[in-house]
């Protein structure tokens, strides 16, 4: 009798470590900032270094367990990020600014979390996600940007009327991407041409800008597919140098046929700013 009435008290407190364990799982948001020169992307990948997987390492370090994140999205390999947003569930008794040290203390210097912050259950960060901003810069002054270089796409010298210049009709650009704003099939501006999903996003602005040498193109949207962006800053520029003309988009869009849209810009110039959420 006793031995069954010791039993049963084992069991009790193995169930109440049990629930005690499950009410310590809490759900975090990672604000994470990353230079992504020397990573594939970051999508966790097999055999090759990504910043997911680098972020993923560290956590199940620090919890004793593997750790799994969710990313708002997935840059291309070179491509940085100044505001990506993911979460992960972790089971430790640390708070968010002591999980942010642990983190930071040994992920690489090219990786840094921003912010750490427990949030519901329910939270997700790629499915939650609203919006996103990114910005392209290209570099068009007469000084090599020696300090920006791997993070600044310095465009060749066209010949205009004889006279090298690497200034693109800005004007014309605009004009260009007024076209793009909206929600369109966007197929022309994906780099995956298995894509089986739809294709259709919503543009909400597109700026660009010349400051100081620097030409900077900045796409706020819902949504941007594989290499879309990179694809719409060759298009534009295309437009810029007077090898497309601003009524062409129309055309591109329309034909949902890559071939038809321009290059796709390098992935070292690009960088994801924000990531938007509803309220």
């Amino acid at each position: 009798m006793q031995d069954k009435r010791s039993a049963e008290d084992n069991r009790h407190r193995e169930n109440e470590s049990y629930v005690e364990k499950e009410m310590i799982m809490q759900n975090y948001r990672f604000l994470i900032a990353y230079d992504g020169t020397r990573y594939h992307g970051w999508e966790h990948k097999k055999d090759v270094v990504t910043i997911q997987g680098k972020i993923e390492s560290v956590l199940s370090l620090m919890a004793g367990e593997e750790v799994r994140i969710n990313g708002a999205g997935r840059t291309d390999a070179g491509v940085h990020a100044m505001g990506m947003v993911a979460n992960g569930f972790l089971d430790t008794t640390l708070t968010p600014e002591e999980i942010k040290a642990y983190a930071n203390h040994y992920l690489p210097d090219d990786i840094c979390i921003r912010e750490v912050s427990g949030v519901s259950e329910r939270f997700h960060a790629r499915l939650n996600a609203k919006g996103k901003v990114y910005q392209y810069t290209c570099y068009i002054g007469d000084e090599k940007p020696v300090f920006e270089r791997l993070y600044t796409w310095v465009l060749p010298e066209w010949v205009t009327n004889g006279t090298p210049d690497r200034m693109p009709d800005i004007e014309a650009m605009q004009k260009a991407a007024e076209y793009l704003i909206g929600t369109h099939d966007f197929k022309s501006f994906c780099g995956n041409n298995k894509m089986k999903k739809s294709t259709v996003r919503t543009i909400y602005d597109i700026t660009i800008a010349e400051e100081e040498g620097y030409l900077r193109m900045t796409f706020h949207g819902n949504g941007f597919l594989q290499n879309m962006v990179r694809i719409l800053t060759g298009t534009l520029l295309e437009v810029g140098y007077g090898r497309m003309h601003a009524e062409d988009m129309e055309t591109v869009l329309a034909s949902r046929d890559r071939q038809m849209a321009g290059p796709t810009a390098p992935p070292h110039g690009l960088m994801l700013l924000e990531v938007e959420y509803g309220v």
